[in-house]
């Protein structure tokens, strides 16, 4: 099932997309896509030919709501590392996401004060169905709920140039993008094969595939409850392919205008505008 929230920022509405492309409204079963609704909801009982059409949908908001933790792992793809001159880590190179960077996959990217060195991330990102401690890398696709399209925006001289922490670089307000729509993990059918892309301005600039992830997914899951509880409703976004601004030669960063485009095949598609912060 693809799940999705719809409405303006602050007051989504939680909805699902039927085989002919219709939103249908959840409303009456959920309040809302988030943590409680993914241990709640039965999905397999869901008809959705039942449920009433939305017509009117001005905006599609991140596909999750109420994250608790937004986890993200870097560094994740060879090519990538390379790109970046960093080496590659012997084990999962792990930062966060401030919550409050998340938004909706066709929201604008705001351009931070004092910012020169704008960039992309096409990434996949798992979606926690269950409590999650300790699991094995067998029991970790228990604990998946599904998936979805992350642009893993980021601020390089503010991740790399001013002191240690990526986190200043990552968590700006807009810089976490996701959907369009929270796939369910039986609709994939083998995540860690899944092509992806990014394009700005129309020029294609990332184009790889999930089968190149150094740690996979379920690993990545198991990796990360060694170390924290992770809560139905928590965001793991898994790294990015070559072909990030900071890789280019010369680099090549985002500016005011630029339309930003990306995708993973089975987990929709994002578009975004990049504009100047208010």
């Amino acid at each position: 099932m693809k799940l999705l929230r719809y409405g303006k920022p602050g007051f989504e509405l939680p909805g699902a997309l039927d085989n002919e492309g219709n939103i249908r409204a959840l409303s009456d079963l959920i309040q809302d896509i988030d943590g409680d609704s993914l241990t709640s909801l039965d999905l397999q009982t869901v008809d959705l030919n039942a449920l009433p059409i939305v017509n009117d949908i001005s905006r599609l908001g991140p596909c999750v709501g109420n994250v608790g933790k937004f986890i993200c792992i870097g560094l994740n793809y060879v090519d990538h590392a390379r790109e970046s001159g960093m080496t590659l880590p012997d084990e999962p190179e792990v930062f966060t996401k401030a919550t409050s960077a998340i938004s909706g996959p066709n929201d604008d990217i705001i351009k931070p004060l004092n910012s020169d060195k704008l960039d992309w991330e096409v990434e996949l990102a798992i979606v926690i169905g269950k409590d999650t401690s300790y699991v094995s890398e067998k029991q970790a696709i228990d604990h998946i709920v599904g998936y979805c399209v992350c642009n893993d925006i980021s601020e390089r001289t503010f991740q790399l140039e001013r002191g240690s922490q990526w986190d200043k670089g990552k968590g700006c307000d807009s810089f976490g993008p996701i959907g369009p729509w929270l796939v369910t993990k039986d609709e994939i059918d083998d995540v860690d094969n899944l092509h992806m892309w990014l394009e700005v301005n129309g020029q294609r600039f990332q184009n790889g595939n999930t089968k190149n992830m150094v740690f996979k997914t379920a690993f990545i899951v198991s990796y990360l409850s060694q170390f924290m509880s992770l809560q139905p409703g928590d965001i793991i976004s898994t790294g990015t392919p070559f072909g990030v601004g900071l890789g280019l030669k010369p680099p090549k960063y985002l500016h005011l205008g630029d339309v930003v485009e990306l995708g993973i095949e089975g987990l929709g598609t994002q578009r975004q505008l990049v504009v100047d912060a208010q």
